[in-house]
């Protein structure tokens, strides 16, 4: 449907609105919920395994609440880095039975990392946010010598990340990381992939020797298309079957593409790494330079100014993707971002299509396109991951009014729809996984900030 079909719901329309303090303790008792020995899973029915920029998100808000938790998340997750650098998107929990999530550990046989046996991560990655979140645990720890401490275990692993991502995915040769997998972006099912995803055969038989785990337990209509995860598993498969290597990747594999959003958290990730270098008597200037031919080669390559905002691009045909996404507006993080693309961005977002300074959070894809669904993933619903990033975008570029009021936003729909994993862009009803690990943390992380 069309944004235009419905209008906005009144703020009561999802439920009574809880006070501040209560929605502190629900977050605080969702986290204490999800906690799993070493890390916090995603969602208990949904997500029973720890998931990479998921990690990232939660251990922001676990720095308000069990900081020794945060540091023990990001520490569970890079123990199963690859040799090569990659951070896997999830890292299994060996007491889930193979049955309870699919793709799970057989389909992946991935190899062993330095710090878990093999079998027990995919071969994928996802958004580096992890030095982000380990600056912002830092700068929150009253223990600043035992956060020193963590930063140093933390930081070569950091580093090595970011060297696998810019030194084996600049597929297209642009200084830009390419992603091999709708999944390695965060956003599955956005229409950004859809022209790209357009050329990856469909075979629906893949569905009936693999069968979806998600749609067991969460609204069919909510989750990708059976036709869209068919695609998923033949990516996943033609990687898997290449052995996970990324030489020739242009020649041979279905699924190319460079997205904005991801591009520019790597350019963030590397000024992060910036101020934990300093913080640790390390030489931060590699970090900014990089940070810099980045963010330079993002507002170059990813920018059009027929739309003013930023697109995915196809490595293959060369081609912007001309739908208006939600990762067309995550590099307002970036603070070395032109001026001019700035004054772009917040344009667009203000817009109809988007609608910051609302009632709601921005939602994930332009209200005003034919195709914009309100209910399905990445397809039109509010994710509260996304705005967050933009709300320090606005605020790092002195946009304080725009800032507050897409905090104001998110803790509104928050307090009122609870901690769900998105949220339908023209109610504010909670949609997706209940008592949702980012969403209560980052919940966390907004009522900390001043107002």
């Amino acid at each position: 449907m069309s944004a235009t079909d419905t209008p906005l719901a009144p703020a009561h329309a999802a439920g009574a609105v809880i006070s501040e303090d209560d929605l502190r303790q629900q977050a605080v008792d969702v986290l204490d919920a999800n906690w799993q020995r070493d890390h916090t899973v995603p969602s208990r029915a949904l997500y029973p395994h720890q998931w990479s920029w998921d990690a990232a998100f939660i251990a922001v808000g676990l720095a308000h609440h069990r900081p020794e938790r945060a540091w023990r998340d990001l520490r569970s997750l890079f123990a199963a880095q690859w040799h090569d650098g990659r951070v896997p998107h999830i890292v299994f929990d060996p007491d889930v039975s193979e049955r309870d999530y699919f793709p799970g550990p057989a389909f992946w046989d991935a190899p062993g990392s330095s710090g878990r046996p093999g079998g027990l991560t995919t071969g994928i990655v996802q958004p580096p946010v992890h030095a982000v979140a380990a600056r912002e645990i830092y700068l929150r720890c009253p223990d600043r010598d035992a956060a020193r401490l963590e930063l140093e275990w933390l930081y070569p692993r950091l580093v090595k990340q970011q060297a696998y991502l810019v030194e084996r995915r600049d597929v297209g040769g642009d200084g830009l990381v390419s992603i091999v997998h709708p999944w390695e972006s965060g956003l599955d099912n956005s229409p950004a992939w859809d022209n790209a995803l357009a050329a990856v055969p469909v075979d629906l038989s893949l569905l009936r020797s693999h069968r979806r785990q998600d749609t067991q337990v969460s609204v069919h209509s909510h989750r990708p298309t059976d036709t869209d995860y068919a695609r998923y598993i033949a990516i996943a498969t033609a990687y898997r079957d290449g052995g996970y290597r990324d030489e020739e990747l242009r020649e041979r594999h279905p699924f190319l593409v460079e997205c904005p959003s991801f591009n520019a958290i790597l350019a963030a990730a590397e000024l992060a790494l910036a101020d934990i270098a300093e913080a640790i008597g390390a030489d931060p200037a590699p970090h900014r330079d990089r940070a810099e031919q980045v963010t330079k080669a993002l507002a170059e390559r990813l920018f059009d100014p027929s739309t003013g905002m930023f697109h995915a691009r196809d490595v293959r045909t060369g081609q912007l993707s001309p739908a208006r996404c939600v990762n067309g507006l995550v590099p307002l993080i970036l603070p070395g971002l032109p001026e001019a693309r700035v004054r772009s961005l917040l344009s667009v977002a203000g817009s109809p299509a988007f609608g910051l300074g609302g009632e709601l959070p921005l939602p994930s894809y332009d209200r005003t396109a034919p195709d914009f669904d309100r209910l399905r993933y990445w397809r039109g619903p509010v994710w509260i991951n996304v705005n967050w990033m933009l709300w320090r975008g606005l605020s790092a570029h002195g946009h304080a009014r725009e800032a507050a009021d897409l905090r104001t936003a998110m803790l509104t729909v928050i307090r009122r729809g609870g901690c769900h994993e998105y949220f339908d862009p023209v109610s504010g009803a909670g949609i997706g996984a209940g008592s949702f690990s980012w969403t209560a943390a980052l919940a966390l992380d907004l009522l900390a900030a001043p107002e």
